[in-house]
């Protein structure tokens, strides 16, 4: 890409956002990134709901948001943000590099997914190119996410995949999502059947490692 698609330091400088629920790991973000000449962060947040608050009170031009972070997770608090803040984009730093979350991200309008090992260098760059309007993703997730991304399970067996994997018997499960205990077991035999496992314990191991929950 030219150098002239990203902001440098004669211009104003790029105002972040970031939202972790780690509160180390959030000031080592907010640390690397003010080195940088023209980035600048004007809030902080610990999870989905908090960063709705911050953005919308800072109007920042992106936001670095998390994926596993509790009250509301990154991808749904990026598309509400998204939808809310469109002038504000959505660059997703997290540990969690599965294929299923990078798809799930970008469809729920992020514009970048990378992985917090990556060099500072280089997260500052990604910072710059998605306020230039590009999408970055790290090219491996990217691939694994073309061939190996796309969720094969239907919203009812993800809630369901989800429930069963906190060790709830199938009655335990319909009662909590108002449907037969047979209605249960057929989904989660249809998940077990989509995700190629032997079991429940695997398909919920499977689908928790592909991201697809």
């Amino acid at each position: 890409m030219n150098a002239e698609h990203i902001p440098s330091a004669e211009h104003a400088p790029i105002r972040l956002v970031i939202a972790d629920d780690q509160a180390m790991l959030r000031g080592a973000l907010v640390a690397l990134l003010e080195l940088e000449g023209d980035l600048v962060v004007v809030g902080e947040a610990a999870d989905g709901n908090e960063a709705m608050e911050v953005v919308r009170n800072t109007q920042p031009d992106v936001c670095l948001m998390d994926i596993q972070m509790p009250d509301m997770d990154g991808i749904a608090a990026t598309e509400r943000l998204r939808q809310q803040h469109p002038a504000t984009r959505v660059l997703i730093v997290t540990t969690f590099a599965r294929p299923g979350y990078v798809r799930a991200a970008l469809d729920a309008g992020a514009s970048g997914f990378v992985v917090k090992d990556t060099p500072a260098q280089q997260l500052a760059d990604a910072v710059r190119r998605v306020h230039a309007g590009l999408r970055v993703v790290d090219p491996a997730l990217a691939e694994a996410s073309l061939f190996d991304g796309a969720n094969p399970l239907s919203d009812r067996e993800q809630q369901i995949l989800r429930l069963a994997a906190d060790g709830r018997s199938a009655a335990a499960i319909a009662a909590e999502v108002f449907l037969s205990a047979g209605t249960v077991r057929n989904n989660l035999s249809a998940a077990i059947g989509k995700v190629g496992a032997r079991n429940r314990a695997q398909a919920i191991k499977i689908a928790q490692d592909k991201g697809w929950l």
